[in-house]
């Protein structure tokens, strides 16, 4: 299956906003006073929220959070992470 250069792209936004939020978290664990990080840290969520249901408009569920019709609907296609294994490494 061909995945498009643009669900391509926001899947690896998603998982690089994913990882900073994480990250970020686990900075402020240490550093609950640092005003910049937290900021950054909030809007890195704000805007992976809303990439995360971008996304799931228009292509698939990223997580089974989700209600689905009958049949059941929760992944017909490759999974995330081998969308990128689906296109040769590209």
């Amino acid at each position: 299956m061909k995945i498009d250069r643009e669900r391509l792209e926001m899947l690896k936004e998603i998982m690089a906003l994913d990882f900073s939020s994480i990250e970020l978290n686990l900075y402020l664990d240490t550093h609950p006073m640092d005003q910049r990080a937290l900021a950054v840290h909030n809007d890195y969520g704000m805007k992976l929220k809303k990439l995360k249901e971008e996304y799931e408009e228009k292509y698939a569920f990223l997580t089974h959070e989700n209600v689905s019709d009958c049949p059941w609907e929760w992944i017909e296609e490759p999974w995330p992470w081998e969308i990128d294994y689906e296109m040769g490494g590209r």
